[in-house]
């Protein structure tokens, strides 16, 4: 096959036709266009379908070369620049569909006119021949989900490493645990650091799941599940093709009624990469407490300095970092009721809301990816405990009457912490001038390491 090649008329050239200028003018909604990855996944779907119609013998050879060509150079990222549809459009995806059909003809078309065969490529008859919007576009979404789902589950497993090393690192750095934002108990910064390493670890697994079903399709189903205007032999090989084609092994739905009209796999999808978020937003309030300061906050821990924080208080360094992955969560929560209102919404044989459920999903996987790359390397990697106020904080809280309480009893512990407060002095200061321990018997009951269970 013919090696594709572009030229200067074909870089000027409108590849699209009247159908995908209709869309241009019905919707200029959101002008997020160009979606490179969605692009490839329709083109790999029609190089799919063009080889199952040619081994079903309903479409030419030459033709179906043509369109794999054509589909190729797609795939390698020419021609991205004439999918001009918005993402969020009405007729559930049938536009993108319809560009697509039309810049694969013409581009086929020309790759016949070298050949000099006397064949026309039609958008509808021939590059969308066996096919509907209705399967088309959803199995394009999910292989779009598995491809950028790789790119975030790469990072977070980087995420799980940094915490790693952070908990080693900080594993005899021992600090006041709190709960409700009070004194509680000791424990060790690294044991902090494992708890989010262990959290992030259940985001994978959660997300790798949801993933997972993306890999069964409705392709071959056409308008409703019928797979009406499919020939047998294509219907059996359609998804074989396109595993083929993409590396993914992907397996065709058993009900296609019931791919087609619900799209709660999406929903599943939403709501493994909202957990993820409610998790990374939790982690950066922590990390934003714990380094709050330096004088006048906890300042147990420095955050790596990146720019200046303010434009009128010289000095001031902020959390920066830490508040674009706060705002990504809150990006990404938002779009999880929208996919949730898209999924619920269907009506019957078809949910027509899949364009904005994927512009959600899509937007919600890359932004998480982005944000997690520059929390591991502009902030976890280079954040340091500071042992000094970490130890400060130990000796002067009121939280040793805990343990001691198994030595002297609740209550008279309890009335050890009251005074403490009320005089501002240290709890094993009283104890001792009291009588109601020994140092030895004191410092016996106080073991950082054995309370904190790092022993």
């Amino acid at each position: 096959m013919e090696r594709f090649e572009t030229n200067e008329m074909e870089k000027t050239r409108k590849y699209y036709g009247d159908q995908t200028k209709m869309a241009q003018a019905n919707f200029n909604i959101s002008k997020r266009i160009n979606e490179g990855e969605m692009i490839r996944s329709l083109a790999k779907i029609k190089q799919a379908c063009a080889m199952a119609n040619l081994h079903a013998g309903t479409l030419t050879t030459s033709k179906a070369n043509a369109i794999v060509y054509a589909c190729d150079a797609i795939i390698r990222g020419h021609y991205h620049d004439q999918f001009v549809v918005d993402p969020i459009q009405g007729g559930a995806g049938t536009s993108a569909n319809m560009n697509a059909n039309e810049v694969i003809a013409n581009i086929a078309q020309e790759y016949l006119d070298r050949q000099k065969v006397s064949q026309r490529v039609h958008p509808n008859d021939d590059v969308n021949l066996a096919q509907s919007t209705n399967d088309v576009y959803p199995s394009a979404g999910k292989l779009t989900i598995m491809v950028l789902m790789e790119g975030l589950v790469e990072q977070l497993r980087l995420l799980e490493d940094d915490l790693g090393v952070k908990k080693e690192e900080f594993r005899d750095v021992y600090k006041v645990g709190r709960t409700q934002l009070q004194d509680a108990v000791v424990m060790s910064l690294g044991q902090s650091f494992q708890a989010y390493r262990t959290m992030i670890s259940r985001d994978i697994r959660r997300i790798n799941q949801a993933t997972g079903a993306m890999k069964t399709l409705n392709l071959g189903a056409t308008a409703i599940g019928s797979s009406i205007n499919t020939s047998p032999e294509y219907l059996k090989s359609v998804v074989g093709f396109l595993s083929m084609v993409t590396g993914f092994e992907l397996i065709q739905a058993d009900d296609l009624f019931d791919a087609t009209s619900n799209i709660d796999s999406f929903g599943d999808v939403s709501s493994s990469l909202k957990n993820l978020a409610v998790n990374l937003n939790k982690m950066a309030n922590d990390l934003r407490l714990l380094a709050s300061g330096p004088r006048t906050g906890f300042n147990e821990i420095t955050l790596p300095y990146k720019q200046n924080g303010s434009s009128i208080m010289p000095g001031k360094v902020n959390p920066v970092i830490l508040e674009v992955v706060n705002q990504v969560a809150f990006l990404v929560m938002g779009n999880d009721l929208t996919v949730s209102l898209a999924c619920q919404n269907g009506q019957l044989e078809l949910n027509a809301f899949e364009p904005v459920a994927f512009s959600c999903l899509f937007e919600s996987i890359t932004t998480l990816t982005q944000a997690i790359r520059t929390l591991r390397v502009n902030c976890i990697q280079g954040i340091k405990a500071n042992r000094k106020a970490c130890l400060a904080y130990l000796d002067n809280s009121i939280w040793q009457v805990t343990p001691l309480a198994q030595g002297i009893g609740y209550d008279l512990a309890a009335s050890l912490a009251k005074e403490a407060l009320h005089e501002d002095e240290q709890v094993k200061k009283l104890a001792l001038n009291k009588g109601l321990l020994s140092s030895d018997e004191y410092d016996a009951l106080i073991d950082y390491q054995r309370l904190s269970g790092m022993r």
